[in-house]
Formats: C-alpha cells, sequence, structure tokens
C-alpha cells in the first residue's frame, strides 16, 4: 500500500507572482571547457563524447550529465567523471 501523497501549491509571495531563486554553483575543474571532445575506448570501441555549454553530446544526442552518457553507452549506473578518467584535476581527455 502506498503512502498519501500531500499535494502544496508553489511558493508565491505576497503579490501572487511566483518568484525564481537563483543558485550560484561553480564548474567543476576537473571538466574540459566546451567545445572539447572527450574520446575513451570502451569493449573495442571509440566513444567520442562533446562537450557543450549545455551539456554533453554523445551518438547524435545530448546528454544533460556525463553520468547519463556513461550510462547510455554502458547500460549500467556508473560515474561518468570515472568512466572518462577525468577524476582527477587536469585529468585526461
Amino acid at each position: 500500500m502506498n503512502p498519501p501523497t500531500l499535494r502544496l501549491p508553489a511558493p508565491t509571495s505576497t503579490d501572487g507572482q511566483t518568484r525564481a531563486k537563483e543558485v550560484l554553483f561553480e564548474a567543476d575543474d576537473r571538466l574540459a571547457p566546451p567545445g572539447t571532445v572527450l574520446t575513451r575506448k570502451y569493449e573495442g570501441t571509440n566513444v567520442r563524447v562533446k562537450v557543450q555549454s549545455g551539456g554533453f553530446e554523445y551518438a547524435g544526442e545530448v546528454y544533460g550529465s556525463l553520468k547519463a552518457v556513461a550510462k547510455a553507452v554502458t547500460g549500467n549506473h556508473c560515474n561518468g567523471f570515472n568512466f572518462f578518467r577525468l577524476n582527477t584535476k587536469g585529468g585526461a581527455a
């Protein structure tokens, strides 16, 4: 049996307008700049991923993370930085 679901309205300000909060984060310094092509040999196939400002292009599709690309390639959940061997600062591309 599923627990009951509680639904709440979206938060609004006192004037009734929804406000968006900008969240700032630092870019991961393990990641190459947009335009860079990451390559990795996996099971006899060369995997090529182009870093874009809004994601990662692989096989004609744009993915939101390296983790998503790694899952598309392997069929399994795995760390995208580890898969592309970017787990250290200045890692190989």
